[in-house]
Order: C-alpha cells, then structure tokens, then sequence
C-alpha cells in the first residue's frame, strides 16, 4: 500500500494525479494528514482524483481512520484516508446490470 502524506500547502491537482496513478496501477493509496489544513486538501484529492477515474470506469472509495503518530517527539494524531477501487455487487469490473 503506497502511504501519501498531505499537508495544508499540497497542491490537491497534484496529489490527486498520484491518487489516480496508484489506483490505475492496481496499489491501494492511504493519505495521511494531520490537522484541519491537510485533510482538507487531502478531501478535495480525493474528490478531484474521482474525477479522473470515473471516466474510465474506475470508481473509488474511502475510509477515513485515526493514526497516533509521533513528529518531532510529540505524539500527534493524523486522519488517514484508504482509497481502494470500489467494486459493485462483488463483480471485478464494479459493472451493475440495469432493467
């Protein structure tokens, strides 16, 4: 699982390029973030690289978790976001059918 850290200065466009890449590649992504700043750019990746799967028939979804992480000897908590492929009705191809 490819880990992205996110912080409040990210560019969004660019993480969510990474976001599509690992996802196209067939590596699931965890985003980590920590504070207010980078999980809101770490929420509009997400959002944007959705934007960049769905037409070609890839969509994702997301699970956000807590993390207890340490930065520079303090012990801090960080959101982590999994972004997996989304697969419907348990079909490989996430295809629906439709009546």
């Amino acid at each position: 699982m490819g880990c992205l850290k996110v912080s409040s200065k990210s560019s969004p466009a660019s993480v969510a390029g990474a976001i599509a890449g690992m996802i196209k590649d067939g590596v699931a992504v965890e985003i980590q973030a920590v504070g207010a700043g980078a999980v809101n750019q770490a929420v509009k990746a997400i959002a944007i690289s959705r934007g960049f799967l769905s037409p070609i028939g890839i969509e994702i979804m997301c699970v956000p978790s807590f993390a207890d992480i340490v930065i520079d000897g303090e012990y801090r908590t960080a959101i982590r976001f999994a972004v997996e492929p989304r697969y419907l009705r348990g079909t490989a191809d996430g295809g629906e059918t439709r009546s």
